[in-house]
C-alpha cells in the first residue's frame, strides 16, 4: 500500500510540475506579446512616422547692393541666404527634385534662383548658401513707388520640393514641402527688417 501512494504522489507532484511550467509558459508568452505590441506601436508612432520636412529661407539675409527710385518706380536688389532644407522630425532621409525658388512683389516675379537636387539626412537640416538677384523691371501698374517712398518694401518668397522620404532603406513615401516667406527690407538702411515663413 506505501509503494501505492508513493507513486499517487509522485504522479501528483509530476502533474503539478507540468502545469506550473505551463503556467509559466503561458506567462513568458504574454509579456513577450504585450512587449512587441509596444514596440510596434511606438516604432509606428515616432520612427515610422513621416513628416513633411520644411523648406525656408535662413534669417542671415545680408543685403550686398540695394537701388531704389521711388519716382520711377523701379528696384534693383542683390543679397546673399540661405536656403534650408529642415528635416529633423524624420527617421529617414529625404531625397528631393531639382526646384526653383520664385520671389514676387504683389505676385509679380522679380527673381529667381534654381535650387539642385539632394538629400537631408534623417533627423538633420541642410543649408545652402545663395545669392538673389532681383529687379523690377516686369513689375506694371502698381504702388510699388508709394511703398518704396514709405520706407519699407515688402516681398514674398514661394517654393515647392518634391521628394521620397526612405525610413529604414525599407519604406518610402512622397512628401511635397512648400515655402512661403514674407521679407520686409528697410530701403533707407538697405537692410532686412522681418522675415516671416508659414
Amino acid at each position: 500500500m506505501a509503494w501505492k501512494t508513493n507513486d499517487a504522489e509522485s504522479l501528483q507532484s509530476s502533474d503539478e510540475l507540468k502545469r506550473q511550467k505551463k503556467i509559466k509558459m503561458a506567462i513568458y508568452i504574454t509579456i513577450f506579446v504585450v512587449f512587441q505590441i509596444i514596440v510596434i506601436t511606438t516604432m509606428s508612432l515616432t520612427v515610422m512616422k513621416v513628416k513633411t520636412p520644411k523648406f525656408r529661407l535662413g534669417s542671415n539675409i545680408n543685403v550686398q547692393s540695394f537701388e531704389s527710385v521711388p519716382a520711377t518706380p523701379s528696384f534693383d536688389m542683390k543679397f546673399t541666404t540661405q536656403i534650408r532644407i529642415k528635416n529633423s522630425a524624420n527617421w529617414g532621409s529625404y531625397k528631393f527634385n531639382a526646384a526653383n525658388v520664385t520671389f514676387q512683389y504683389q505676385g509679380a516675379t522679380v527673381g529667381v534662383i534654381n535650387i539642385a537636387k539632394g538629400k537631408a539626412g534623417w533627423l538633420s537640416t541642410i543649408k545652402r548658401n545663395v545669392e538673389v538677384n532681383l529687379n523690377s523691371s516686369e513689375i506694371t501698374g502698381s504702388n510699388l513707388g508709394s511703398e518704396l517712398s514709405s520706407g519699407v518694401l515688402t516681398l514674398n518668397s514661394v517654393g515647392r520640393l518634391n521628394g521620397k522620404v526612405a525610413i529604414m532603406f525599407i519604406m518610402k513615401k512622397k512628401k511635397a514641402t512648400n515655402m512661403n516667406c514674407t521679407i520686409a527690407f528697410d530701403v533707407a538702411a538697405k537692410t532686412l527688417k522681418s522675415l516671416q515663413c508659414k
